[in-house]
């Protein structure tokens, strides 16, 4: 499993665009994690799946309120991971209202979520592998925080709580 201290892993991942512009084009664009972390300080939570209960109620919905407080705190960017489709992703990005520097991202086969070893077997419910819950603080591809939920929690991967560690 990633650690503080330790850097990105090499991967990508997927956001759909709806409006051409920024050097994106329209459908899914894939972001290449080294590249799109370099320089930049990114918060990015992960949830088990869009439109889920805690995912919808909750989760996204607290990074759409603090957006601004995490912008203002030096955090450049925020990414929402999860083991879905760009579709899924950009559908779910319209249904919670999600602001511009709150980027919905797909990690498709979950490869990056394996490369941070942070998968959850969700087979039992039938979801296959997903992304546990957890968020995290990298500075220049650093990771400088990691917040990883215990089973069935939602606390620490906040982002009151991830504002509350910030500075």
């Amino acid at each position: 499993m990633i650690q503080v201290g330790d850097t990105l892993p090499a991967g990508s991942l997927k956001e759909f665009i709806e409006v051409e512009g920024n050097g994106c084009s329209l459908g899914p664009n894939t972001f290449d994690v080294p590249t799109e972390t370099k320089g930049k300080t990114v918060a990015i939570f992960a949830l088990p799946g869009a439109y889920t209960p805690t995912c919808s109620a909750k989760h996204v919905p607290g990074f759409v309120a603090k957006a601004g407080d995490l912008k203002a705190a030096g955090v450049d960017e925020i990414w929402c991971v999860s083991v879905n489709d760009a579709f899924v992703m950009g559908a779910w990005a319209k249904d919670q209202h999600v602001p511009e520097q709150l980027h919905m991202l797909a990690d498709g086969n979950g490869a990056f979520t394996r490369a941070l070893g942070l998968e959850l077997d969700a087979t039992p419910f039938g979801m296959g592998l997903r992304a546990k819950r957890f968020a995290l603080y990298a500075e220049d591809g650093v990771v400088k925080q990691l917040h990883v939920e215990a089973p069935g929690e939602f606390r620490v991967s906040s982002a009151d709580y991830v504002l509350e560690h910030l500075g």
